[in-house]
């Protein structure tokens, strides 16, 4: 796990933490080391930092967050894109994450580096086998589109995004731009209700697939921009949606408490991703893997591998504020919700990687707070 999640691969892993061959480490890999194992081990990890005293002051455990984050190739690769303007011609695939508010990750998946992230940004929240009851999403920009609002609502969940860029953001409405006043210039096209009428049986099945989980919803969004021509149905969703945009677009103009939770939430996500990009470090932070699968299972160990240490932080700066009060130290309750369990001093990412069996713990079978005894 440390091997994938590190970037260091099983050979090296080999030679360094004399444990097993790497012939042994790769029968581990083939026979335990799979999407539906990856997927289990990240629920119990995130319910277990939701279980943490010290996470509830980070967050209710009800909003989520997804963000890319781009990583560099060896080569080309099956998911690489060739070019990209934002980060240059190195070929790159992005991992696309989702974490709730107390830093737990929920979901990740490989995309290319020229993908959009749009239609990937449900399968977070949809898609994890934790307990976390989410019930609102936030993105920036990349991951905004119409039909990502229509969903989000027709699920009964909140749909948040940073909006850039408010100069370029059109509203929409049923009645002609003139009967809106002084909001008028910022409407563009009426919106067409008998558009959304006539499909809305079909949209009912759409919603319902994604909400038993019989499909994703990045597959069912593929398939709608798939078509040749504007598919229909894909259609009267965008039309649901930008009804949704223009009600968001309006409160965002008018909630400043609505605005600081957004870019608060989404700063959760930039701030995991340094701590991600801090442990894939070996090889240049590049993956060497070309094939999809194996970029996948590179990105589920490393998912994997910062849950443990934020569940690790959790745990640890919850025992020393603990402590710190039995000592009779104030502790301010406003300062707590500042902590961050994204730190990794206390972390061997880099030597040789060594366990030992004679460890020194405590009646609990936790490690002792590098707290100064009392006099």
């Amino acid at each position: 796990m440390i091997a994938e999640a590190t970037n260091l691969g099983l050979s090296r892993m080999a030679e360094v933490c004399g444990v097993a061959s790497r012939r042994a480490l790769l029968r581990m890999q083939t026979w335990h080391m799979r999407e539906e194992t990856f997927r289990a081990a990240l629920a119990s990890l995130t319910d277990a930092i939701h279980a943490e005293p010290l996470a509830a002051w980070f967050g209710s455990g009800h909003r989520a967050s997804a963000d890319g984050q781009a990583y560099y190739l060896g080569g080309a690769g099956e998911a690489g894109g060739t070019v990209n303007a934002h980060y240059g011609r190195d070929p790159v695939v992005k991992i696309y994450t989702t974490i709730t508010d107390r830093y737990a990750p929920l979901h990740q998946t490989v995309i290319a580096g020229t993908a959009g992230e749009a239609i990937h940004a449900l399968d977070g929240i949809l898609g994890h086998e934790s307990s976390a009851d989410i019930t609102a999403l936030h993105t920036d920009g990349g991951g905004v589109s119409d039909i990502v609002f229509a969903v989000m609502h027709l699920l009964g969940l909140d749909f948040e995004p940073r909006i850039p860029r408010l100069s370029d953001r059109q509203l929409y409405g049923f009645e002609p731009a003139r009967r809106y006043g002084r909001l008028a210039p910022l409407f563009g096209r009426r919106l067409g209700r008998d558009l959304i009428v006539s499909h809305w049986a079909e949209i009912a099945e759409v919603i319902a697939a994604m909400r038993d989980r019989t499909v994703t919803p990045s597959l069912i969004l593929k398939k709608l921009s798939a078509y040749r021509q504007q598919n229909s149905l894909a259609a009267a969703l965008r039309e649901v949606g930008r009804i949704e945009r223009t009600l968001f677009t309006l409160r965002w103009f008018d909630d400043t408490d609505l605005r600081r939770t957004v870019t608060a939430e989404l700063n959760k996500g930039e701030a995991r991703n340094s701590l991600a990009r801090a442990v894939a470090f070996h090889r240049l932070g590049r993956f060497r893997d070309r094939g999809l699968e194996n970029q996948q299972t590179r990105a589920a160990a490393l998912n994997l591998v910062t849950a443990a240490i934020i569940l690790f932080n959790c745990r640890y700066l919850g025992r020393a504020v603990d402590e710190l009060r039995h000592r009779g130290t104030p502790v301010d309750p406003a300062m707590l919700s500042r902590l961050s369990p994204l730190g990794w001093d206390r972390i061997n990412l880099t030597g040789d990687y060594i366990w030992s069996e004679s460890l020194d713990l405590d009646a609990d079978g936790l490690m002792p707070l590098l707290i100064k005894p009392l006099p």
